[in-house]
């Protein structure tokens, strides 16, 4: 599949998000547009950190609905939203996983993405890691193009790093600029962390269905957003060249 256009930063942490989440927390998968919300606003895990509201994320969602990315389901009081990446793009599962990475936690060695899939899955050996995603940046034009591509080694730095096109051509003297990611030492509370956050965000949805259920009114902590609505819609991702008027 080709997209019709490059996604936003937004959409691409909304898309990121759900693919996160099939994976990690499959007992609250799909997502509520709050769960969602919760996702995507996360302080670990996430390159940059936003601060979306549900305006942010419910746009993001009906836009990857639009473009085949993102399901949405009925059923019950809330609907929930699945994503639709791997069939979409036409990946297999490993290079879906990496491309989720990417979306999430911005550009990244091979060794780093090989050590943050952990909870995704599980890769042999960094070898495998670059396969895939050699792969994806040798995607040719007859299944859309290129989803990733190989930025030039940072000056200072041991490896080069890997970054996706989803939202188009990456910058990459300001990818260059960017501070270095250092998951070994953070890793492991980051995950903690991780899993916290997404039990808490559970079980406020688990309140508010019972709540819903009971005829009750929402508790405004339940209903609050997790960050002011800052950011715009219309971002587009960092470290990708703006789209030409």
């Amino acid at each position: 599949m080709t997209l019709p256009r490059p996604l936003t930063a937004i959409e691409t942490r909304v898309l990121g998000t759900l693919m996160e989440k099939a994976r990690t927390v499959p007992d609250s998968y799909p997502l509520s547009l709050n769960l969602v919300v919760t996702g995507c606003n996360q302080k670990t895990s996430r390159e940059p950190v936003m601060h979306l509201g549900e305006a942010d994320v419910q746009q993001a969602l009906e836009e990857l609905k639009r473009l085949d990315l993102a399901i949405e389901l009925h059923g019950s009081r809330v609907a929930r939203w699945e994503h639709n990446a791997q069939r979409a793009l036409g990946v297999p599962e490993q290079s879906a996983v990496l491309l989720g990475l990417l979306m999430l936690r911005g550009p990244q060695t091979a060794g780093e993405l090989r050590l943050n899939a952990e909870r995704w899955y599980r890769f042999a050996d960094i070898s495998s890691v670059e396969g895939f995603l050699n792969e994806l940046a040798e995607r040719p034009a007859d299944k859309g193009g290129p989803l990733a591509v190989l930025l030039p080694r940072a000056p200072g730095a041991r490896e080069p790093r890997w970054a996706h096109l989803l939202c188009g051509p990456v910058d990459a003297a300001a990818a260059r600029s960017a501070p270095p990611h250092c998951p070994a030492a953070t890793s492991a509370l980051d995950e903690r962390v991780q899993a916290l956050e997404a039990e808490v965000a559970a079980l406020r949805a688990a309140v508010h269905a019972l709540h819903q259920a009971l005829g009750l009114p929402p508790q405004p902590a339940l209903a609050a957003s997790d960050g002011p609505d800052t950011a715009s819609p219309d971002a587009t991702c960092p470290g990708t060249a703006s789209p030409a008027p």
